[in-house]
């Protein structure tokens, strides 16, 4: 009899555990509201992502995804919380608070004005929380860094410009330069490589901001025409994939054709519009490695771990902190390399680049 109640007691124990175990992993998998998700877990291993917009493409259907991947494979009983600042930089601290309340250990963060969130970044930290910027380098005193190498960028960009130009590439070549949102401190770092490679070679003959808007792209690009004439500008420095998307409807619709036309974050559009011939060359700068990277320092830091060897160089932000930073290497794409960049890479399917309206420019470049 003894052996039995024993034995009856192991089962109701054994059947509480399981019923517990249950109820955690279930809470663990609920979805938040407010733009957020999680992976399963929760507690005190949760980390937090904020992306700034959600116009340009990468940051949901890539950059996202990628990252929660990641630390689920690193981390199985870590929660991660998403929210995107809709390019609100007001919005994006009111989010960063939120996911300090809530709890949240780890918090990467692609500042949509890096200034403007110093101060939250600094409330974060002094309530114990970790900070990682992701491809933008955030002010305050952030625990890491992970991007590419954004001069790099602007000195591929530039000389992707002038490779297009060939022999057309002479100092009283007048070339149009859209630039990033200065609020965005890798705005300045692209244009400060751009500059390296063009200048002395071209005549930049007209400059402004772009703010990273197709919109505000277009009105710059035409007010360009307007200046300088159609018929006298040799090339377009546009600093991403999306405002080249509003110059070339702009120089179509001047009749200006054959010109040069940089990007840089190899979208599909903009990788599109190269096999078409509208746009000559962008930059790809993968977001695997970059998500995976930003994920295991999370959960590096989440777990007090050195995060030295991953993050094997330092910068210097514009708050003046110096940062342990993993800068990726980026890479020039023209219509001579998407297969063996982002097709190789998986990033996109030729079926995908090759829709029946560009069908016949990718049989030309070799592409079906």
């Amino acid at each position: 009899m003894n052996t039995l109640m024993r034995r009856a007691a192991v089962t109701v124990a054994i059947s509480a555990l399981a019923v517990s175990v249950a109820a955690c992993g279930k809470a663990g998998d609920k979805k938040s509201s407010d733009n957020s998700s999680s992976s399963s877990g929760g507690g005190g291993k949760s980390i937090g992502l904020l992306l700034p917009d959600n116009v340009t493409a990468r940051y949901e259907k890539f950059d996202k995804p990628y990252f929660e991947a990641k630390v689920k494979e690193l981390c199985g009983d870590c929660t991660v919380s998403y929210a995107n600042a809709a390019a609100d930089p007001a919005k994006q601290a009111q989010q960063m608070s939120s996911m300090v309340t809530k709890g949240v250990k780890v918090i990467v963060v692609s500042a949509q004005d890096s200034a403007a969130i110093k101060s939250s970044i600094q409330s974060a930290v002094d309530k114990g929380v970790k900070v990682v910027a992701y491809d933008r380098l955030a002010q305050g005193p952030v625990s890491a860094y992970v991007s590419f190498d954004n001069v790099k960028v602007g000195q591929l960009q530039g000389q992707a410009l002038l490779d297009a130009l060939g022999s057309k590439a002479k100092k009283s070549s007048k070339i149009v330069m859209i630039n990033g949102d200065d609020a965005d401190p890798n705005a300045g770092q692209f244009k400060k490589g751009a500059h390296e490679a063009l200048d002395g070679k071209v005549n930049i003959a007209y400059e402004q901001s772009g703010l990273w808007k197709d919109t505000v792209a277009a009105q710059k690009m035409s007010a360009a025409i307007t200046q300088l004439g159609a018929k006298n500008i040799a090339g377009v420095y546009a600093a991403n994939d999306g405002m080249a998307g509003g110059i070339a409807n702009t120089l179509k619709g001047a009749g200006i054709s054959g010109i040069p036309l940089t990007g840089q974050d190899a979208e599909l559009a903009g990788i599109q519009r190269i096999v078409a011939g509208t746009q000559s060359s962008t930059v790809y700068k993968a977001y695997k490695p970059e998500a995976d990277t930003a994920a295991e320092l999370a959960v590096n830091l989440l777990q007090g771990k050195d995060i030295k060897s991953l993050a094997d160089t330092t910068v210097t932000s514009g708050s003046g902190d110096k940062v342990q930073a993993k800068l990726l290497t980026p890479v020039s794409v023209t219509v001579k390399n998407i297969k063996d960049t982002v097709v190789k890479d998986g990033l996109y399917t030729v079926s995908q680049i090759c829709t029946a309206d560009f069908a016949a420019a990718c049989k030309k470049a070799g592409l079906q």
